[in-house]
């Protein structure tokens, strides 16, 4: 159980990192004019779900999920665990409610065919992050809390 422990942090360290890097860089992608910001989503961020995000988020989840069977007799752990849980299910969710669409809109357009409406297109997609922030950070601490009074 120990190897479970240790992939399920470096897991739930991964899925902060995305989410956290959108965060910092909001109050400067909200100042981009239309064609650069297009540019940005279209270039900067390719692969960076496929290859970080999505598969963090799912190993998060599925050992946080491993885990709270374990832990299962074990209320004050498996609590937490199963908190944390929930957490990585929201932000997978809230990637497919929020972020997906606007991926799927944005790969489209070119900067003669961006909507009218493109910057509600943009706070959807900041809103989708600040979330999996959140969801994130409120997992990571679920666990630390489990990995805590697991230890004593």
């Amino acid at each position: 159980m120990i190897w479970l422990r240790r992939v399920n942090v470096v897991l739930a360290v991964l899925t902060v990192l995305a989410p956290m890097a959108h965060v910092l860089e909001l109050p400067n992608k909200l100042s981009l004019d239309a064609s650069l910001w297009l540019a940005v989503q279209q270039n900067l961020y390719r692969g960076w779900g496929p290859l970080l995000g999505a598969p963090a988020e799912i190993g998060a989840l599925a050992t946080c999920l491993v885990l709270a069977y374990v832990r299962r007799r074990h209320g004050a752990v498996m609590w937490p665990t199963l908190i944390s849980s929930i957490g990585y299910a929201g932000m997978i969710a809230a990637f497919i409610v929020l972020n997906l669409p606007v991926n799927a809109a944005v790969a489209s357009w070119t900067a003669t065919t961006l909507p009218s409406d493109w910057a509600a297109y943009r706070l959807r997609w900041e809103a989708g992050h600040a979330i999996a922030l959140l969801l994130s950070l409120i997992s990571l601490t679920a666990l630390i809390w489990a990995y805590a009074r697991e230890r004593f």
